[in-house]
């Protein structure tokens, strides 16, 4: 493992994310806390509880979710099409550096800017509402894997993209719909029971079921099941980045 190439493409990374602090943390931040105010004030004063939870403090989770899922895809897919775009891509797969360190670096950097973003948010969160996170060590665990999961699925998609309209294609007319319709204000025992098994086959409600049991106690499903979608996700992300690389697909065009 040639660490010292997966360093430089890390710090690269992370020196154009302070470079661009205000696009990169304030607006997500402002982002986040607008939704606090519409669905936390609007909405929580109609509905008060949701499972025995203060409507304000139930929200966090998914509003976590959705901050860190859309900053790991843009970040990692960015950082992957832009060399792709101006061309400098070539001497990166030139260099001695296998394909493992090159997602190390991008994947590691766009995982590390999302989770950074995800205790930003969580720190605002405290000032809105009253927040007990009951299993710590799982929430950061969910968290993380979340990060690096969706910061993998950003890297292929920053390899698919033929342009910047592309690069945002899969986020805003998969991702942010999936993410919203995953119970990041609800809870799926909320919904008519036909929508309950429809919604089993969002893969997203998994994640924001296990992060918000971390934080609760009470999930829509079984906290393994949680642990084996988000898994079997990622390791699928991995075989396909893994494709792309032997094959050189979308690479070398």
């Amino acid at each position: 493992m040639n660490w010292i190439a997966v360093k430089s493409i890390y710090a690269f990374e992370m020196a154009r994310f302070f470079r661009t602090i205000t696009q990169s943390l304030i607006s997500p931040v402002l982002s986040t806390s607008l939704y606090f105010v519409v669905f936390g004030a609007a909405i929580g004063s109609r509905i008060q509880e949701v499972e025995g939870i203060s409507y304000g403090a139930f929200i966090v989770p998914g509003l976590i979710m959705l901050s860190v899922i859309t900053q790991s895809i843009s970040n990692a897919s960015f950082g992957i099409y832009f060399p792709k775009f101006i061309g400098t891509v070539f001497e990166l797969l030139s260099a001695p550096v296998n394909f493992i360190e090159i997602v190390c670096g991008y994947v590691g950097a766009a995982a590390t800017k999302a989770l950074f973003i995800g205790v930003i948010i969580l720190i605002t969160a405290f000032f809105f509402v009253d927040i007990t996170i009951q299993h710590p060590i799982w929430m950061v665990t969910f968290l993380v894997l979340t990060c690096i999961s969706f910061s993998l699925m950003g890297f292929i998609i920053g390899i698919w993209a033929g342009n910047f309209e592309q690069l945002q294609l899969v986020p805003l007319l998969i991702v942010t719909p999936l993410v919203f319709l995953g119970g990041s204000f609800y809870s799926i025992s909320m919904l008519p029971p036909v929508w309950q098994v429809i919604s089993h086959f969002n893969p997203v409600v998994y994640l924001i079921s296990g992060f918000r049991w971390a934080f609760f106690g009470s999930a829509d499903v079984p906290i393994v099941t949680s642990l084996f979608a988000i898994a079997g996700f990622t390791a699928l992300c991995l075989a396909v980045i893994g494709w792309i690389f032997r094959t050189g697909w979308r690479i070398r065009q």
